[in-house]
C-alpha cells in the first residue's frame, strides 16, 4: 500500500496528508483522504477524497467549492456517493479555505491562463484508482464552477449534474440587476485563505463598473458551443438564480456541442436556493408530498448511467419536468402537480398587466392622459427587506406596508389563472436623482390577506440601456426601464389576487444606491441623495408587467 501511495504522488503531483485532523466519523467502510492537487502553475488545491471499499478502479465525481468542505454532513454525503461505487471528492477553490494561491473567485476556473477545473478533471481521470471517466456535481457556487469547467472541454469529463446554477458573474453573481453588494462580498474575507486577497478582488470589481472584457471572461453564456456533455440541471422557482438554471439548459440543449445538444434534462420545482434534498416545506408554505425531490438518489442514477454504463433508462426521460405551483391549504386547488415538456419555455400568451391609479392592477390599458404614483427613495433611511437571501414563499406584507413601497393588486380572480414562463417589467419612471433603483415583486394574495412572494428583481437605472454603458437620469424626464423579473409556474386560484409591488430600497437584502450618479465605491460614500421617484401609468407611458399566461 505504501508503494502505491508513493506512485500516486509521483504520477499525479499530489502529496497525501492524513485526514486525522478531522473529527472521527463513521463513514460506513469508506476511506477518507486529504490530497493536495497541483495545478499547472504549481499551486496546490486542497481536496477531500472518499474511496469505496475494494480495489477499484472507479469513476470519479467531484465538486469545486469556496465554502467549507469538511463539515459532518459534507463528509457523510460524499461517503454515501462513494458507497454507490464512485470516488467522490470536494475541492476548495484556489486561495479559499486552506488551498494555496491567491483568492480570485471563479477567475481561475475557466478558460484563461489558469484552468483549475480542467486540471482537476484531468488529474482525477489519470489516477490509478480511476477508470478515466469523470463527472461533476454541485449547486450555486458548485454550479457556476461546472459551467466554467464545461467550457474548457476536458477530454475526460463525461457528464454533469447542476443545481441552482449560474452562468455570468456580472449579471447573476456580483452585480444583480446592476446593483453592487459590497457588504455581502466583504464577508468573503472569511472564505479567503488571505483576507487581503478578497479586498483586492473587490477593489478590482469596482474598477470595472460596466460589462467589459473583464466581465466577459467570467460569462459562460458566451461559450455554449464549447460545452459538450450531457447535464442534468435542477432549478428552483423561489430563487433568482433560476435564470442561470434555465439559460444553462436552453444554451446547452440548443447551442452546445454534439454530445450536448438534445441530451440535457431540466427539473424545476417549488424550492428556495440550495438545500438538498429538495423539500416540500418552503418558507411559510407546505406543498403536497409530491413536491419533494431526492436530489442525491436521482444524481446517482444519472452518474450510474453515464459513468458506470448502467442501462437504467434515465437518458430517455422527459427533457423538461416542472412543478406547477398552486395554492396551499386549499383542498382541490388547481396546480401543485408535475408536468413534462419537450423544451423550455413552454407555449404561453404574453399578457400585459397594467399599473393603475389607486393601486389597481388590470389587463386593460390606462386611459388617463396624466396619472402617476410617487414615493421617496432615501439611501440613509431605506425600506427594509431583512437578510441576504430571497424571502420567497413568505408573507411580504411587512415590506409592502412600509411608507415608501407601492402595491398594485388585481380584483379577486373569478377563475384560476396560470402563469408559466418569464415575467418582464416595463416601467415608465422619473426621478429627481441622477441614479436610483427599481425593485419589482410579484406575489399571490390569499383571501386571508397573506401576500406570498414568488419572484422579484431589481434594476439600477444607470443600466437601463444595457450593461455596457452608464446613462444617468435628468429631472423632469420620463424613462423606460425594462427588465426580466423572473420565471415561475403558478396557478393563482379563484378568489386570490395578483399583486405587483414597486419600491426603490429594500435593505439589507438590496444594498442602497447612493443615488448621486458618482462612481460606485467599495465603502458607502458620505454623500447621498434622497430622490422622489415617479411611476407613470398613463396613456402612452403605461407601466406594466408582461405575464406568460397559459390556457388549457
Amino acid at each position: 500500500m505504501k508503494s502505491l501511495v508513493c506512485r500516486w504522488a509521483l504520477l499525479c503531483f499530489a502529496s497525501l496528508v492524513g485526514a486525522a485532523e478531522l473529527p472521527p466519523l463513521d463513514l460506513g467502510g469508506v476511506r477518507e483522504e486529504h490530497l493536495w492537487v497541483r495545478m499547472r502553475d504549481g499551486v496546490r488545491l486542497s481536496a477531500y477524497v472518499y474511496f469505496p471499499a475494494g480495489a477499484g478502479p472507479w469513476p470519479v465525481v467531484f465538486e469545486q467549492r469556496y465554502a467549507v468542505i469538511t463539515g459532518t454532513e459534507s463528509r457523510r454525503e460524499l461517503a454515501s456517493i462513494a458507497r454507490a461505487g464512485f470516488v467522490a471528492a470536494r475541492v476548495s477553490f484556489r486561495g479559499a479555505q486552506v488551498s494555496e494561491g491567491v483568492w480570485q473567485g471563479y477567475r481561475a476556473l475557466g478558460w484563461g491562463e489558469l484552468r483549475d477545473g480542467y486540471d482537476l478533471c484531468e488529474w482525477f481521470a489519470t489516477q490509478p484508482w480511476s477508470t478515466g471517466k469523470v463527472g461533476t456535481f454541485g449547486g450555486s457556487q458548485g454550479g457556476f464552477a461546472q459551467n466554467f469547467l464545461a467550457v474548457t472541454r476536458s477530454p475526460h469529463l463525461v457528464c454533469q449534474y447542476m443545481t441552482d446554477t449560474g452562468l455570468s458573474l456580472f449579471q447573476e453573481g456580483y452585480r444583480i440587476g446592476g446593483i453592487t453588494r459590497p457588504e455581502r462580498f466583504k464577508k468573503m474575507d472569511e472564505v479567503a485563505r488571505n483576507p487581503a486577497d478578497n479586498r483586492a478582488l473587490l477593489a478590482e470589481w469596482f474598477r470595472h463598473p460596466t460589462y467589459d472584457a473583464y466581465w466577459r471572461d467570467e460569462d459562460c453564456s458566451r461559450h455554449f458551443r464549447a460545452m459538450n456533455v450531457p447535464c442534468f440541471t435542477v432549478g428552483s422557482w423561489y430563487d433568482f438564480m433560476s435564470v442561470g438554471s434555465l439559460d444553462s439548459f436552453v444554451g446547452r440543449q440548443h447551442h452546445g456541442g454534439s454530445l450536448s445538444r438534445g441530451r440535457q434534462q431540466l427539473l424545476l420545482g417549488p424550492w428556495l436556493h440550495g438545500g438538498l434534498p429538495k423539500s416540500n416545506r418552503i418558507g411559510e408554505l407546505e406543498y403536497p408530498e409530491n413536491a419533494r425531490f431526492d436530489t442525491q438518489a436521482h444524481m446517482l442514477r444519472w452518474f450510474a448511467h453515464y459513468l458506470q454504463g448502467v442501462d437504467n433508462g434515465i437518458e430517455k426521460e422527459a427533457p423538461v419536468r416542472y412543478y406547477v405551483m398552486g395554492a396551499v391549504g386549499e383542498p382541490g386547488a388547481p396546480g401543485n402537480e408535475w408536468r413534462t415538456a419537450p423544451d423550455w419555455p413552454i407555449p404561453a400568451k404574453e399578457v400585459p398587466y397594467y399599473l393603475q391609479a389607486g393601486g389597481h392592477l388590470e389587463t386593460t390599458r390606462p386611459h388617463a392622459t396624466r396619472s402617476s404614483t410617487t414615493y421617496l427613495s432615501d439611501p440613509l433611511h431605506p425600506m427594509e427587506i431583512p437578510g441576504t437571501s430571497f424571502p420567497g414563499a413568505r408573507d411580504a406584507r411587512k415590506f409592502e406596508q412600509q411608507a415608501e413601497v407601492r402595491t398594485f393588486t388585481t380584483a379577486p380572480l373569478t377563475e384560476p389563472v396560470e402563469w408559466t414562463g418569464k415575467i418582464r417589467a416595463e416601467l415608465y419612471v422619473g426621478s429627481t436623482a441622477r441614479d436610483t433603483d427599481f425593485i419589482v415583486r410579484v406575489s399571490d394574495v390569499y383571501p386571508d390577506g397573506r401576500s406570498i412572494l414568488i419572484v422579484d428583481y431589481v434594476r439600477r437605472a444607470r443600466y437601463r440601456d444595457g450593461w455596457t454603458t452608464e446613462n444617468f437620469l435628468e429631472p423632469d424626464r420620463v424613462y423606460r426601464v425594462a427588465f426580466d423579473v423572473g420565471s415561475l409556474s403558478q396557478v393563482f386560484n379563484r378568489g386570490h389576487c395578483i399583486r405587483v409591488t414597486v419600491a426603490s430600497t429594500g435593505a439589507p437584502f438590496i444594498e442602497p444606491n447612493p443615488q448621486t450618479g458618482a462612481p460606485l465605491t467599495l465603502d458607502f460614500p458620505a454623500q447621498t441623495v434622497t430622490a422622489t421617484n415617479t411611476l407613470f401609468h398613463q396613456r402612452g407611458q403605461a407601466s406594466h408587467i408582461v405575464a406568460p399566461v397559459v390556457t388549457r
